[in-house]
């Protein structure tokens, strides 16, 4: 952990504002081992943060920042203009503060000095923490992925699984829909939930009760994951800092088939559009379409 007297980024600044941040610790939750910036309390002298695009997530951690820092503390914070940063002067003024704000590279760059009381920060934070969502009678929170839904590729999978057994992954757990609808086989004998975002595993932990899951706050792509496993299951993302990056769920492919046995299977997902065949196929013996709707592809690929 980094010395409580340094900076903290929670996100990653884009390249040409890097400098806004540089050197600074990070507090990311998308940062596998980094520290929880809820944990901070009054003891940051400065801070600097990329903001998320969500409005409540995003008032979510202005708050978590603004609570962390010490009286004359320094917050720096930025926001695509329109990914939130039309809104970000309004957002830290509500919360009682003078803003000095200019534009810069399409972003809005805020500054502001603790030198009065705080205004509504225990209600923002309130808003945008853990909950259990009632249209899903599990837990998440705002900024995780399909927070307050079952995302329609995921259902679409959890329709054409078949009982699985033996030891497995669910790469890409999220809160734990697709390992609930693994986990009552009683053939399944353990089952390890990856994702690179902390407040899904911790929200996964409430939601997946069971002595045969574990739980890894791991970045997929380079986490040593378990080996010789017999199946794997993944819904996986296909966007990275709200780009669409193909590449990304082409890697957890590959990571899929080096963590499975010979003969072991996984199960994926995908919408109808992404250029999955070709990396499916040349990393598994077999690949079969198993469903075809709703603008998902639905397959099954034994290693």
């Amino acid at each position: 952990m980094a010395d409580s007297k340094q900076q903290g980024v929670y996100g990653e600044p884009p390249a040409e504002l890097a400098e806004v941040a540089k050197d600074a610790a990070q507090f990311s939750p998308l940062m596998p081992g980094a520290a929880k910036l809820e944990e901070r309390d009054h003891d940051l002298a400065t801070l600097a943060m990329l903001a998320p695009p969500g409005t409540i997530e995003r008032r979510y951690v202005l708050a978590l920042a603004l609570k962390a820092l010490a009286p004359g503390g320094r917050f720096t914070v930025m926001a695509p203009v329109k990914k939130g940063g039309a809104r970000l002067v309004a957002e830290l003024e509500a919360f009682g503060l003078a803003v000095a704000s200019a534009p810069r590279r399409h972003h809005r760059v805020c500054e502001v000095v603790i030198d009065r009381p705080l205004e509504g920060i225990d209600e923002a934070i309130a808003d945008g923490a853990p909950r259990i969502v009632p249209e899903l009678g599990l837990w998440s929170q705002p900024g995780v992925f399909a927070f307050d839904r079952i995302d329609p590729g995921t259902a679409a999978l959890i329709e054409v699984l078949p009982l699985l057994e033996g030891r497995g992954a669910d790469l890409g757990c999220g809160i734990g829909i697709l390992a609930r609808a693994v986990l009552p086989s009683p053939l399944v004998t353990s089952l390890t939930l990856v994702d690179i975002d902390r407040r899904a595993v911790e929200c996964a932990e409430h939601n997946v009760v069971d002595a045969r899951a574990n739980f890894l706050w791991a970045d997929v792509r380079t986490a040593a994951l378990p080996e010789a496993l017999d199946f794997i299951v993944m819904n996986p993302p296909f966007h990275d800092g709200g780009a669409e990056d193909r590449a990304l769920g082409q890697a957890f492919i590959r990571r899929a088939a080096g963590s499975l046995r010979r003969g072991g299977r996984a199960f994926v997902t995908a919408n109808r559009h992404l250029p999955y065949e070709d990396v499916l196929k040349a990393s598994f013996k077999v690949v079969r379409l198993i469903g075809d709707a709703d603008g998902y592809k639905l397959f099954e690929a034994i290693r």
